[in-house]
């Protein structure tokens, strides 16, 4: 009996190591979205630099990329001039969801920075983002022209990450 107990903390220890061990191979940037091939949840909001209306429908028709974004967020700051450089190839459009974010800040951040944004999505109480499954800012989805959600991303693009993953993506929707 004595002996049965001093193997059983070495066999949790094992465990606990293994289970650690396993986790440092795992990219922290894949976390799986339950949406994935399903459609862009319904919204109705406002567009951040025009007063006019946007809505979910508003975005099918065309694949795109919606990117999840606040100028408190230091991470989307450094995001943001890959952002410029994949508008500027024009080969899809990259609307903006501005998270729990001031307005006057957003519209400040986007004169200083420059806007990659076909449009923006203003989501003041972070209501939207979580109907998108949104962990924080940034995060970015690629949507079909169906309105599926065909890719997540969680945390900052770049243009090694836009180039082997994205845009093969968007050639294979194409």
């Amino acid at each position: 009996m004595r002996y049965k107990l001093s193997i059983l903390p070495l066999f949790a220890l094992i465990t606990i190591f293994y289970f650690l061990y396993s986790g440092l191979n795992k990219d922290p940037t894949l976390i799986p979205s339950p949406l994935i091939g399903k459609k862009i949840p319904q919204f109705y909001s406002t567009a951040l630099l025009e007063h006019k209306s946007i809505s979910s429908e508003d975005l099918i028709g065309e694949p795109f990329i919606l990117n999840v974004w606040a100028s408190w967020c230091y991470a989307c700051t450094l995001e943001h001039n890959n952002l410029l450089k994949i508008h500027k190839k024009n080969t899809i459009p990259i609307y903006g969801l501005n998270y729990k974010d001031d307005i006057d800040s957003a519209k400040e951040w986007l004169n200083s920075k420059g806007n990659p944004y076909k449009d923006i999505i203003v989501d003041a109480d972070g209501n939207i983002a979580i109907d998108f499954g949104v962990y924080g800012a940034p995060e970015t989805f690629l949507v079909n022209n169906d309105g599926l959600i065909i890719h997540k991303h969680v945390g900052p693009i770049d243009e090694s990450y836009y180039n082997k993953i994205i845009l093969p993506l968007i050639e294979n929707e194409n």
